[in-house]
């Protein structure tokens, strides 16, 4: 690591930092997630070859079947794109069960979990420091003969730095020159602060300034991506890291506050593609059912959305409120919020966006009718702009294209969901019905016959449905359903409120539609 210098100093050579992503093992642990086999190959394969994390730590050892089946994709694949020794798997000391196992799977990098407290070799293990070690001795010979690299795991280590330090040094002093490629120091119980995290890995990397030391948190007190950077700058070569911060209990630091903190704050280098973080996120909230809070930096829905009106004057007026996380670095583009507090700059971004011009009267106008919405909490979205801009003003452009003139949905029990519907499409009308899994499920197939059998045209696809109260609702009143779609390059969102769920996802689908129909207009004429 002759590479490596002082963080901060700009004027240096910048120091490479290993990430090793541990969503598929240590995330994995979050409460209710279990990832199938083929997700854990999707996750995996995102994370080696688009994100290209340095390191990826997959499953625990002798866990289950399902496990297996997941390791073996992974080392099969890992192995077609020459990184099987980025894939790495969690061992025990359990003599030769976990190596064997790591090895029939196709695996070749053990991390061996070891207890790196005096507390819990004691009390847990019921052994002495000399009898563990012997045994961890033994784990590591046998590892080695088999061709594997092998990290080690110190559990613990934070409440064995403060409580049982020599029992620490004791455990590395017998193992650093048996051929460990790196020691990793977990805060297990996410009790740290960044000064206590510096404090003790100093004194490691003082007494053994030629080991790698990989440093992992836990974010019980919300310090887990400030620990992290301690650690950097106290030596740490190596951070784990999950997707999202998924972890047991409070969960680990997440993997895109930790890069970005990295290269902004650290002037520090590190193997990850950036316009992928938002992608590897997405999918991971997919598969694991865990939703990213709108608010959480880098991959948050509303991160790179402006809501103050003068926030986007200032944009206007060479970015003045804009810093080094701009929303193009991450794949994603700079929004401007629409309702109470938006302005005419928020508004003007918006309408510049959907290439209308408007007079700075109307302008007003519609400024004044986005604040009357706003003030009764109703949520506006730039999808909704040009029907509000037509209601306003009561433009030349054409009312609704696509009309629901009636309809009909049934269910009964042990028979499919029944939906029969006529719509008016610029100006003719067509019936069709269709059953499926729900009731908005049958009405969409019905939809959907209509546009491939009487116009021969593809239906948009349906990419998320999610419905909720809406903020200032009460759970007997309105509910609001948001549905994300697709339509070819274009994904967007629409929202429909009502008492009825299926009926607000109705409202959001015909909104949908006429996006669409009116899109087509505008690009024909």
């Amino acid at each position: 690591m002759g590479e490596r210098q002082q963080i901060g100093d700009h004027s240096r050579l910048q120091p490479f930092i290993e990430i090793m992503d541990s969503t598929l093992r240590d995330g994995e642990q979050t409460n209710g997630v279990s990832f199938l086999p083929h997700e854990k190959l999707v996750i995996a394969r995102m994370l080696l070859k688009d994100l290209n994390v340095d390191r990826i730590e997959v499953a625990s050892a002798r866990i289950s079947d399902g496990e297996k089946e997941a390791v073996k994709m992974i080392c099969r694949y890992a192995r077609q794109i020459g990184k099987l020794d980025s894939v790495e798997v969690l061992g025990f000391v359990d003599g030769h069960l976990s190596i064997d196992w790591i090895a029939e799977c196709g695996g070749r990098v053990v991390n061996l979990l070891t207890k790196g407290s005096y507390k819990h070799c004691l009390q847990q293990l019921h052994k002495t420091p000399e009898e563990h070690i012997g045994d961890i001795t033994r784990c590591i010979d046998y590892a080695i003969s088999r061709g594997f690299d092998v990290n080690v795991y110190l559990e613990d280590w934070s409440n064995g730095m403060k409580d049982s330090i020599d029992y620490v040094f004791q455990v590395v002093d017998a193992l650093k020159d048996k051929g460990v490629k790196r020691f990793m120091l977990p805060d297990t119980l996410g009790i740290m602060n960044p000064l206590q995290v510096i404090e003790y890995f100093r004194k490691m990397v003082k007494r053994y300034p030629d080991t790698h030391f990989d440093f992992h948190s836990h974010n019980d007190y919300d310090l887990a991506v400030s620990n992290s950077l301690a650690a950097v700058l106290s030596g740490a070569r190596g951070l784990h890291v999950t997707v999202n911060g998924l972890g047991e209990r409070s969960g680990n630091a997440p993997l895109s506050s930790v890069q970005v903190i990295l290269k902004d704050q650290f002037n520090a280098k590190t193997s990850i593609n950036e316009n992928r973080l938002n992608d590897v996120s997405r999918l991971v909230e997919g598969y694991s059912g865990i939703a990213v809070a709108p608010n959480q930096p880098i991959v948050g829905d509303n991160v790179f959305t402006q809501v103050a009106g003068v926030h986007a004057d200032g944009d206007n007026k060479n970015n003045l409120y804009c810093n080094d996380l701009v929303p193009e670095r991450f794949g994603r583009k700079r929004e401007y919020a629409l309702g109470k507090n938006s302005g005419k700059a928020n508004i003007a971004r918006n309408l510049e966006e959907l290439g209308l011009e408007l007079t700075p009267e109307q302008t007003r106008r519609v400024t004044e009718r986005i604040t009357q919405l706003g003030d009764r909490k109703e949520m506006v979205t730039p999808d909704d702009l040009p029907f509000i801009v037509s209601d306003v003003l009561k433009h030349d452009a054409p009312e609704d294209k696509v009309k629901l003139v009636s309809y009909m949905v049934s269910s009964a029990y042990g028979l499919k969901p029944l939906a029969s519907l006529k719509v008016d499409i610029n100006g003719s009308q067509y019936e069709a019905d269709s059953t499926g899994d729900g009731q908005y499920d049958a009405f969409v197939k019905a939809l959907r016959k209509i546009y491939k059998d009487n116009l021969n045209r593809t239906f948009p696809i349906l990419e998320n449905y999610a419905v909720s109260i809406p903020p200032g609702g009460r759970t007997d009143a309105l509910v609001q359903t948001v549905i994300t779609w697709r339509n070819g390059n274009k994904s967007f969102k629409t929202r429909g409120l009502d008492a009825d769920q299926t009926e607000a996802a109705i409202k959001a689908t015909f909104k949908m539609l006429n996006i669409i129909e009116h899109d087509d207009y505008a690009a024909i004429n």
